[in-house]
C-alpha cells in the first residue's frame, strides 16, 4: 500500500500555486474511477491525498493548472498538467510534484 502527495511550484513567478484543484483516479476495468481531490494550500501543497494507503495499481494525478492561471489574469497554453503513474507491489511514499508555467510544466519524484 501507498500514499500520494503533491507540491505545485510556479516557476514563472518563483512561489507556491495556491489553490490549484487536484484530483487522483485510477484505471479499473470500468475506465477512470475517482480516488481523491483537493486544492494546494498556502505553500501549493496537498500532504492528505490520501490519509489511507492506496493498492498497487495504475493511477492519474490531475492539476487543472489552466483554471490557476486564468484566476490571475494570465494566459496560459495548457489546460491541466496530468502524471500517469504505475504504483507497485511494494508499498511506499510518493512524491509527486508539479513546476508549472503558463507555457510548459514538468515533474520528478519527490521525497
Amino acid at each position: 500500500m501507498s500514499t500520494i502527495t503533491t507540491h505545485i511550484l510556479d516557476t514563472a513567478l518563483g512561489k507556491p500555486a495556491i489553490g490549484v484543484a487536484v484530483s487522483l483516479e485510477q484505471n479499473s476495468s470500468q475506465g477512470w474511477l475517482p480516488v481523491a481531490q483537493g486544492d494546494t494550500d498556502v505553500d501549493g501543497r496537498i500532504t492528505d491525498l490520501t490519509p489511507e494507503p492506496l493498492a498497487p495499481g495504475h493511477y492519474r494525478l490531475i492539476a487543472e493548472i489552466g483554471d490557476y492561471f486564468a484566476a490571475d489574469g494570465r494566459d496560459a497554453l495548457y489546460v491541466s498538467a496530468q502524471i500517469d503513474f504505475v504504483l507497485p507491489e511494494a508499498g511506499s511514499h510518493y512524491h509527486l510534484p508539479f513546476l508549472i508555467s503558463p507555457w510548459s510544466w514538468s515533474t520528478y519524484r519527490g521525497s
